[in-house]
């Protein structure tokens, strides 16, 4: 199976997008004041209705969990800690689920899939299905008493609402002409949907595939589908779901967090290589020089021509204008059998790439390198037809030494030098069993492009891009190793808590 280029490249995108969302955004606008309205006189009347008629087994709780070592520890932490909170109210114990768990199928963590076994499971005896992060904290009794408020007959879709200050490439420009209009899911809060709604979305995945190639930016794409241009609801803001420091109000909450299990891992044990062309030597490596370099203590720049003043690697491999397949590949093969016979792991990044090795050095303490790791920022390709996920290369692409080990040890290769190299690596290990670890800390795209609020709660490893920003600016701000005092402070304040 060949990807297909990537979306969104061609030039005349943007403006087509914006073409057909310029109206939508507009009826959307004159749609949320008719719906805050009509929501205002439902809650009215359901807070009188029922005061006290839900209980926990009417919630189901889907931890939106991956199947890393790691990543299942912290998710069955967080379980834990939901069914004690229960049972100290004394109250019937909630279902509750771990999303890797679900399914077999690769596109199980883009949620749409689950949703007819949701329906078919829980339409008789639950009223709600909330899904949260592994490391997003819970009050339940809060939340039941958050859940009390809205009629759950009704369709609602509950979370805390994120927007677009500017449009940006990674929503595909989508509302271009007013992109505040247009609400979405912060996942770190937690976010919930009424069972009317999820068998109403169902239905409609019965009828009609998935018609998106690519999954960028869930929580964007799923608002967008339940919103359906107006056909279905918009996301109902709801203050109790929080990610700032915890109130009183706040039945869930989520700490800035960057983990750490043990001692980081060593400077030594992190090989970066650069991927970078002529083309760039002269403006693109100076940033790097200036930035993140000096972090490191192993890395080489891979080019197609060797310059000794940076200097460069000459990998024998003719540039490409996109792709990079097989400049990446080479770099594995060098890495595995020609040199760095101890290093325990790889990052592969673009000279555009703005990262913190400080920080990444604290979240590899967490895995373990003798398992196969492809680890970065999530997207996927085909999911909803069998396709398969893979980690955005822009915003670095992290291997343990034993996944490469089994990769080459596969018969999975470019199908061409100029092949995308992030979706090859992808289906190279979808097919090998090998699954991507996500983490969000790792940006495709420069910080203008995320909301502010998004942002806020993170400790970010990487972004990506010089486009119309001072880079180094934008390093000295987001990523340089002063702003770990700031990380460790969060770290202090209960973010290594027992659940």
């Amino acid at each position: 199976m060949q990807p297909r280029a990537r979306r969104g490249r061609s030039p005349a995108l943007p403006a087509l997008l914006a073409l057909l969302t310029c109206s939508a955004a507009f009826a959307l606008v004159s749609e949320d004041m008719k719906n805050e309205v009509k929501q205002t006189q439902d809650l009215e009347k359901s807070v009188k209705a029922r005061k006290d008629d839900i209980n926990l087994k009417e919630i189901v709780f889907v931890i939106q969990s991956q199947s890393n070592s790691f990543h299942v520890k912290r998710a069955e932490q967080l379980k834990k800690s939901i069914l004690k909170q229960a049972a100290d109210l004394t109250q019937e114990l909630p279902r509750v689920l771990l999303l890797h768990q679900l399914a077999e199928q690769e596109g199980a963590w883009t949620i749409l899939p689950l949703l007819p076994h949701f329906s078919v499971s829980y339409n008789r005896n639950s009223s709600w299905i909330f899904f949260c992060e592994e490391e997003t904290r819970i009050q339940v009794s809060k939340l039941l008493e958050t859940f009390r408020r809205y009629d759950p007959s009704k369709e609602w879709f509950l979370g805390k609402a994120l927007y677009d200050e500017e449009a940006t490439i990674i929503h595909h420009y989508a509302f271009s002409e007013n992109p505040t209009v247009f609400k979405y899911p912060d996942f770190s809060a937690g976010w919930a949907l009424s069972i009317p709604l999820v068998n109403k979305l169902t239905k409609r995945l019965k009828s009609e595939s998935l018609k998106s190639d690519f999954t960028i930016d869930l929580k964007h794409e799923i608002a967008l589908y339940i919103w359906d241009k107006g056909g279905g609801p918009p996301l109902t803001p709801v203050r109790e779901f929080c990610t700032e420091r915890a109130d009183s109000h706040c039945a869930t909450i989520f700490y800035s967090f960057l983990p750490l299990c043990g001692k980081p891992v060593k400077k030594e044990d992190i090989f970066v290589a650069v991927k970078t062309c002529k083309r760039f030597h002269g403006d693109r490596i100076p940033i790097v020089k200036q930035t993140w370099e000096g972090q490191a203590s192993l890395v080489e720049y891979y080019s197609d021509y060797a310059d000794s003043s940076i200097p460069t690697v000459d990998l024998g491999i003719p540039n490409t204008e996109r792709g990079h397949c097989g400049k990446t590949f080479a770099i594995l093969e060098r890495f595995l059998n020609h040199s760095h016979d101890k290093t325990a792991w790889l990052v592969i990044v673009d000279d555009d790439t703005l990262i913190s090795i400080s920080r990444l050095q604290r979240l590899l303490s967490c895995y373990d390198s003798s398992e196969p790791v492809f680890l970065g920022e999530r997207y996927g390709y085909g999911l909803g037809t069998g396709g398969y996920s893979y980690v955005t290369g822009g915003g670095g692409m992290v291997f343990s030494r034993e996944a490469i080990r089994r990769l080459l040890a596969s018969k999975c290769r470019c199908y061409s030098n100029d092949a995308p190299d992030d979706m090859v690596l992808g289906m190279c290990f979808s097919g090998l069993g090998i699954p991507v670890t996500h983490s969000p800390l790792f940006h495709q795209a420069r910080p203008v492009d995320y909301p502010k609020d998004y942002l806020s709660h993170q400790v970010p490893i990487s972004f990506h891009k010089h486009w119309n920003i001072d880079p180094v600016k934008v390093y000295f701000t987001w990523l340089a190793p002063s702003g770990e005092d700031k990380a460790e402070q969060e770290m202090q304040k209960g973010v290594r808590e027992e659940l």
